[in-house]
């Protein structure tokens, strides 16, 4: 048992090898194609600064992809939630009360989710899909199309606690997304709740005859999400200082593109939180490092698909047979553990 443990430990710590030399191939390149502008500090504090919400919410949609599923509403929730942290600082002038209500506003758009996908038994695309006109919908109608500015929150510890620059120079939100993939790994890969969602993603059979409650695990699960991204608004909204009706419509594609690079299976039951953190910070730096190259913008999407490509294939080439296998994870469960016990 202890060789079978430690040989899951050493799976842990290499698995992400892939995407982390993609990565460092990617800084070097840039760094000998523009030296004056990646041998600065500068640079990389700007990617600290503008990548972590991107970060969050892929860190959530690792989760959610984990288990099987897909949420294609987490760009509206960033509008949403944004849209409720302005209004309610605006009229109340209480950013505690709006930091608050912005998290619970996220966390309501997925618990809806949950309900539709986990009870009623609506494909995850399709309820997603669906949440993702009607939220932004709803947040043009309530802000009437508006952008509002909250330049006033400067005054408040809110501001620098979130989006401050830590000794004048590293962006404080780059820490606070640090944080939440630290805790969403040991959620995912050392919580009663993360071998759910892993067992989930196999095979939801199995894990209903390991005693999984499949239908609470997703409601939690999008819930969680949810909330998640509500996090990521708030980042977004207090950095910008500015809320606007078409805040995280961009989002989308670069969050999921940094889920998938990361080593997270499309098919569930595999999930890399640090996978995700790097594969957030290649999507990011892409655009930066092309035009500093002097490459030219128009050929972003086509080395973003490029290094995207390599990503996946050094994730299968390399990473083959390292997974967890089915049989694995059900002999270490907790739940099998605890079936052996009740025996």
């Amino acid at each position: 048992m202890k060789e079978l443990l430690s040989r899951q430990d050493k799976w842990f710590r290499f698995k992400e090898l892939p995407i982390i030399f993609v990565y460092t191939v990617l800084i070097g390149a840039f760094i000998l194609a523009a030296p004056k502008v990646f041998s600065g500090y500068r640079i990389y504090m700007s990617f600290l600064q503008t990548i972590p919400p991107q970060l969050v919410l892929a860190l959530g949609l690792t989760l959610v992809i984990t288990a099987g599923e897909i949420d294609l509403s987490f760009s509206a929730v960033v509008a949403f939630s944004g849209f409720v942290f302005a209004y309610t600082f605006r009229t109340f002038g209480t950013p505690w009360v709006a930091f608050i209500l912005a998290l619970a506003s996220g966390a309501l758009v997925g618990f809806v989710n949950g309900i539709l996908i986990a009870r009623i038994g609506v494909p995850s695309i399709m309820a997603t899909l669906a949440a993702q006109f009607f939220w932004s919908g709803l947040t043009v109608q309530l802000s009437g199309g508006l952008s509002w500015n909250i330049k006033a929150i400067k005054a408040h510890f809110i501001h620098p606690l979130f989006v401050g620059r830590i000794g004048g120079i590293v962006p404080a939100q780059s820490l606070w997304a640090l944080g939440l993939a630290v805790l969403i790994w040991f959620i995912l890969n050392r919580h009663k709740f993360g071998e759910s969602i892993l067992f989930i993603g196999d095979n939801e059979e199995v894990a209903r005859v390991v005693g999984v409650n499949v239908e609470a695990t997703k409601i939690k699960l999008f819930t969680l999400n949810g909330l998640i991204a509500g996090f990521g608004a708030v980042l977004l909204t207090l950095e910008m200082i500015n809320f606007w009706t078409t805040q995280g419509a961009g989002f989308l594609l670069p969050v999921m593109a940094a889920v998938f690079i990361g080593g997270t299976s499309i098919a569930g039951g595999q999930g890399s939180i640090l996978g995700t953190f790097f594969g957030a910070y290649i999507i990011g730096s892409l655009e930066a490092g092309v035009v500093a190259s002097g490459i030219g913008g128009y050929w972003t999407r086509m080395t973003t698909g490029l290094v995207m490509g390599a990503s996946v294939v050094l994730n299968i080439v390399l990473g083959e047979g390292k997974g967890k296998s089915l049989t694995q994870r059900l002999r270490n469960s907790v739940f099998v553990k605890g079936l052996r016990k009740a025996g």
